[in-house]
């Protein structure tokens, strides 16, 4: 992670209060077309390639299957059928269990019983790098968002961009980070440069 990244972070939490219907309505849903990604981010001013860029930080974290079920029959031409199957058993086994958003942070016995040929590129800690767009490229991805981003001219020769350069990949999602973390705040809105990003001010110790 480069000093930039980390400083947007850090810039990037300044509301003081959460409501599930704003986050509903501004951002992208895992669900959404790649003209409903696209002009989801225009609103905010990003671009295409942008939205590609961001979209890598699928490499790292989790979701819920609650927000990947389209994913579980989806045909193989979108989704790797052992991923598929992989998925599928994952979720089977609870009321909405969370996965990984990399197969490369994924259970090694999960992944010798769907897809052994991955179990090489499997790894012990979770890190952010350029591997979302090679997952993407080989259908491997969790999200119906993340597989639209191949549907579109554009985005799909910036995901084969980012695929072939993570050193590039790194620089510019540094500098989306840092634009993502300057949008300004709704109007009376009021917002903190918090200490600890996961709760204001007032209640950190």
């Amino acid at each position: 992670m480069t000093m930039r990244l980390a400083a947007a972070v850090v810039e990037r939490c300044p509301g003081v209060v959460s409501r599930a219907a704003d986050a509903q309505r501004d951002l992208p849903d895992s669900t959404f077309t790649i003209s409903e990604l696209i002009r989801n981010f225009r609103r905010k001013n990003f671009t295409i390639e942008e939205l590609v860029i961001l979209s890598g930080a699928h490499a790292v974290g989790v979701g819920h299957c609650s927000s990947l079920r389209a994913r579980l029959t989806a045909p193989p031409e979108q989704i790797l059928p052992g991923y598929r199957s992989l998925l599928a058993g994952k979720c089977a086994a609870g009321e909405d269990p969370i996965v990984p958003n990399n197969v490369r942070d994924e259970d090694p016995a999960a992944v010798a019983a769907t897809i052994p040929s991955f179990l090489p590129k499997l790894r012990k800690f979770e890190f952010l790098d350029n591997s979302y767009y090679h997952n993407n490229l080989a259908r491997i991805v969790t999200f119906n968002s993340d597989w639209q981003l191949l549907t579109e001219k554009k985005a799909r020769g910036h995901v084969h961009e980012y695929a072939d350069n993570g050193t590039l990949w790194d620089e510019d999602f540094s500098d989306a980070l840092v634009k993502l973390s300057k949008l300004p705040l709704p109007p009376k809105a009021k917002g903190e440069i918090r200490r600890h990003c996961r709760r204001v001010n007032t209640h950190h110790y």
